[in-house]
């Protein structure tokens, strides 16, 4: 595998393009967190699988689905973005996340496994948190059952789960993640079972779109605010929402104050996550493809920057 491309700025987000020589193209990102030094936090997103088989309505990166990256391909981009800043793999980071969010589905690919058992070892890093972030699809149960053992074992409170909920429709839920996936009773029986007091919270992720309800109520139904916390974040600008008309407004994040007071009324705690609007002109944001610039037409707000041969 070999870097083909990048875009980006080094004081927020950078954008990696790498291909295999069968051609197969995958993308990984770093970023940082203004005004937080790098040696406070710093993030490297990375893809697992080519493409992605799920197509949510919302993400461009589910095009084009060519199969599963091989362990050492994980590994390329986590090692390509740490031996660019730290040769000797020391990371002196105080909360070095590795998120499994790029492109793909993590719990499609059994190496993602591999590679978290093996991290410790390739990388001096205290300040490790691997992050990993799913829709549960229905018959991944082996590979969560041994996600759970590698949190006990290896990683105990310093690992990030989060389920991609996006609504507490069911109907709409499944619009928006076309494929059959685990019902909200069984996210919190494995949120329970996931959980250890110290540890962090499991996230429960909506990207918000317009007329895409939060019922804080059918929440507390499932997901227990001592086990559970909820982020909301924006649909960032795509070609896939802007095919299906999904956007997020300011007004909509003012709609949902009443939302919000509502959730941690209830004892949860809530994460508005807006991020860098920059990061939308880069291409880096969830749901961002970069390599979408082969497309002749241009989307409002978003893939501004130029992808440079590396």
């Amino acid at each position: 595998m070999k870097i083909i491309a990048k875009t980006g700025r080094e004081d927020i987000a950078m954008v990696y393009v790498a291909e295999t020589k069968e051609g197969k193209q995958i993308e990984f990102v770093e970023s940082v967190q203004p005004p937080l030094p790098i040696s406070k936090k710093w993030v490297l997103i990375i893809s697992t699988l080519y493409g992605c088989p799920i197509g949510c309505r919302f993400c461009d990166a589910g095009s084009e689905y060519q199969g599963k990256l091989s362990k050492d391909d994980l590994i390329f981009q986590i090692d390509y973005l740490v031996t660019k800043k730290f040769p000797d793999r020391r990371v002196p980071v105080e909360k070095f996340k590795i998120q499994f969010a790029r492109m793909g589905e993590p719990s499609f690919n059994r190496n993602v496994l591999d590679v978290l058992n093996d991290l410790p070892r390739i990388y001096d890093a205290p300040g490790l948190m691997p992050s990993l972030s799913t829709i549960a699809p229905k018959g991944t149960d082996k590979f969560f059952e041994e996600l759970l053992e590698i949190k006990k074992k290896i990683y105990k409170h310093r690992f990030q789960l989060q389920f991609s909920i996006h609504t507490t429709d069911e109907k709409l839920r499944d619009w928006l993640i076309p494929v059959e996936k685990w019902p909200f009773e069984k996210i919190a029986d494995y949120g329970k079972a996931f959980y250890d007091e110290g540890s962090r919270k499991i996230t429960l992720n909506f990207a918000l779109a317009d007329r895409m309800p939060l019922d804080p109520n059918v929440l507390l139904n499932f997901f227990s605010p001592d086990i559970f916390l909820i982020k909301i974040t924006p649909v960032n600008p795509t070609y896939r929402a802007n095919e299906n008309g999904l956007s997020s407004t300011l007004l909509t994040f003012k709609e949902q104050n009443k939302t919000f007071s509502d959730l941690q009324s209830l004892g949860y705690e809530v994460i508005l996550s807006i991020g860098e609007l920059e990061e939308n002109f880069i291409g880096s944001n969830c749901g961002q493809y970069v390599t979408t610039y082969k497309k002749e037409q241009k989307i409002e707000g978003a893939y501004t920057y130029k992808l440079d041969s590396a």
